[in-house]
């Protein structure tokens, strides 16, 4: 997501930092329904009226302030090989369950997208942040010949998501880092054959 702002000039990169990390931690600590710009600028110790100038909306704060919490969690990786760069990002993703409070708040986020219309292009714009990282894994793949060159980019993308979502959000089966490596070689060997 872009940091330019379209209000109030940032006069301050540190009080900027500062109402980013606060919205990161609440959302975290209490879901984004019970997160508030009071809270945030009480956190922050940014005025309210201050963060108001810098962001248009709370979903669009909110989910700023997310994405860059997760690109700092999860740099993108770049092994040198298809495999080693989505082993390294999905293992990376499934660790989200050491974190108990972000899987929580994961879940209120992806439940707040389906009832709340501003909130939804907010996350989706997050979603599509992640979903470039793997883009860009893929990518590389193709142009090292690594994976089929008729390759579905966007199902590929699909496909990597896929069972982190679907585990999360209905709990039918753990979510395990050590299991990634697996998951990916599985996925992969349907990558690297052409559908023709």
């Amino acid at each position: 997501m872009s940091s330019e702002r379209r209000g109030g000039r940032i006069r301050s990169a540190d009080a900027h930092d500062a109402v980013l990390a606060a919205a990161a931690e609440l959302l975290e600590e209490h879901g984004y329904r019970d997160l508030t710009i009071e809270k945030i600028a009480a956190r922050s110790g940014v005025a309210k009226s201050t963060i108001y100038r810098w962001w248009r909306s709370r979903p669009e704060l909110v989910m700023e302030a997310y994405a860059r919490a997760v690109a700092q969690r999860m740099p993108e990786p770049d092994t040198g090989s298809v495999a080693g760069d989505l082993t390294e990002f999905v293992t990376r993703l499934y660790s989200v369950v050491d974190h108990p409070v972000r899987v929580r708040s994961l879940r209120g986020m992806m439940a707040d997208a389906q009832l709340d219309p501003e909130f939804r292009t907010a996350f989706r714009g997050w979603v599509d942040t992640r979903r470039a990282v793997v883009a860009d894994l893929l990518r590389r793949g193709l142009d090292r010949g690594e994976l089929a060159a008729d390759l579905d980019l966007d199902h590929a993308i699909d496909l990597v998501f896929g069972p982190f979502w679907y585990r999360l959000l209905t709990d039918h089966a753990p979510l395990r880092p050590d299991e990634a490596g697996g998951h990916v070689r599985r996925l992969l060997a349907g990558l690297r054959t052409p559908l023709g």
